[in-house]
């Protein structure tokens, strides 16, 4: 299910990100494509969720170019509110109830789209790790953004639920422009339109990496092996 018709592209210009007098980025210049899915690689604490957090608007004196959905590592679903209501939490946080009546039917699709139709009226606690990450992805969809930021959202699942995740995650978000950060180089490959490794004190990006292919990629694909054997290789290469 996606709605969207139009999506913008994203782009950072001169960014500086700073915590007290740690630089994490300076004079930053990013393009994210319209349409378009890009991934975000790069070494622990370089400083890729800082930059998300930023271009979600999330840091102090930084605004949002566009309205944006954020999904978080964590699903950070409420334990009190059953599985439609936790879908809806934006509308319900927003006190609009003609916008809270008008998303329910868009959430009860949601939750059939990513194979939870049927669990609407349970607690996250009855859910397994994927359920509650899908649960968080129909959520994020639900608030219907042409821009999406995603942090590791499958990080912490096991490998064969990641990759039904990822499946999911390209045909639902197709057409919308997002931002994806991963330390998994194959993940990337799967599912990006494009690859960025970021490294660096201040951060920098490297050169726009296009794997070829459909979206979602065969991850035995020797081509793609490949692929990942270089980003790893260049992840190993920078600071």
């Amino acid at each position: 299910m996606n709605s969207v018709t139009t999506s913008p592209s994203l782009i950072v210009r001169n960014a500086r990100i700073a915590f007290g007098d740690r630089v994490v980025a300076d004079k930053l210049t990013l393009e994210f494509p319209a349409g378009r899915t890009t991934c975000l690689l790069g070494r622990s604490g370089v400083g890729k969720t800082s930059l998300l957090r930023w271009l979600a608007g999330l840091l102090p004196d930084t605004e949002r170019a566009h309205p944006v959905a954020y999904m978080a590592q964590r699903d950070l679903l409420l334990p009190w509110l059953d599985v439609l209501g936790n879908v809806m939490l934006g509308y319900r946080l927003r006190h609009d109830r003609e916008a809270l009546r008008a998303a329910e039917p868009r959430a009860r699709a949601l939750l059939a789209e990513v194979g939870l139709g049927d669990r609407l009226t349970d607690r996250p606690g009855a859910l397994s790790g994927g359920m509650r990450q899908r649960v968080a992805l129909a959520r994020t969809l639900c608030e219907d953004r042409v821009v999406v930021l995603m942090d590791e959202p499958f990080a912490h699942l096991d490998a064969v639920t990641r990759l039904e995740l990822q499946d999911l995650a390209a045909r639902l978000l197709a057409g919308r422009t997002v931002v994806l950060v991963t330390h998994d180089p194959l993940e990337a490959l799967r599912i990006g339109d494009q690859i960025r490794v970021l490294s660096g004190t201040p951060l920098a990006a490297g050169p726009i990496l296009e794997p070829p292919g459909p979206i979602p990629r065969d991850p035995a694909d020797p081509a793609l092996l490949a692929l990942q054997a270089r980003l790893i290789s260049e992840l190993r290469s920078v600071a």
